[in-house]
């Protein structure tokens, strides 16, 4: 394979990533656990920004099929992907900026901005998530400031 033909198929796989992550968010979108737990592997990993840990993606679906149903009732989801780096041809890892914006807001206000680490893998032709981190994103606390000036 040439240069360019290696680097027309990089781009293919990078367009079906962010394809992926636009399938998650329009799942999520229409509080779809069943179409959102779609986007997973069968033995995913998920931990979310409070630090619970999902396990499978009959967990993720559920929790977040509860969730739609109860207090992110029609919510949003806000974000994009900032990079994809590729391990293999067959795993990736990508970090994604996000919010979610409840069902009253007209912006997900900047509070609940989060960062994701998503590692995905292809699987029968497909590329889903394997492993799923999300945290919000957030300065130092107090405490963090404290030993800062402390260790000038």
């Amino acid at each position: 394979m040439t240069r360019q033909e290696d680097l027309k198929e990089m781009a293919q796989e990078i367009k079906e990533i962010e394809s992926l992550f636009q399938k998650l968010k329009f799942a999520w979108d229409n509080g779809d656990g069943t179409a959102y737990g779609s986007c997973f592997t069968e033995d995913a990993d998920y931990v979310t920004f409070q630090g619970e840990h999902l396990q499978g993606r009959k967990a993720i679906a559920e929790t977040h099929q509860e969730l739609w149903n109860s207090v992110l009732r029609g919510s949003t989801l806000e974000g994009e992907i900032k990079n994809i780096r590729f391990i293999s041809p067959e795993m990736a890892i990508f970090h994604g900026l996000g919010a979610v914006k409840l069902r009253w807001q007209k912006h997900a206000p900047s509070k609940r901005d989060s960062i994701n680490t998503n590692v995905v893998v292809k699987q029968n032709g497909k590329w889903v998530i394997a492993a799923f981190q999300n945290s919000r994103i957030s300065g130092p606390g107090l405490m963090q400031k404290i030993f800062m000036k402390l260790s000038k």
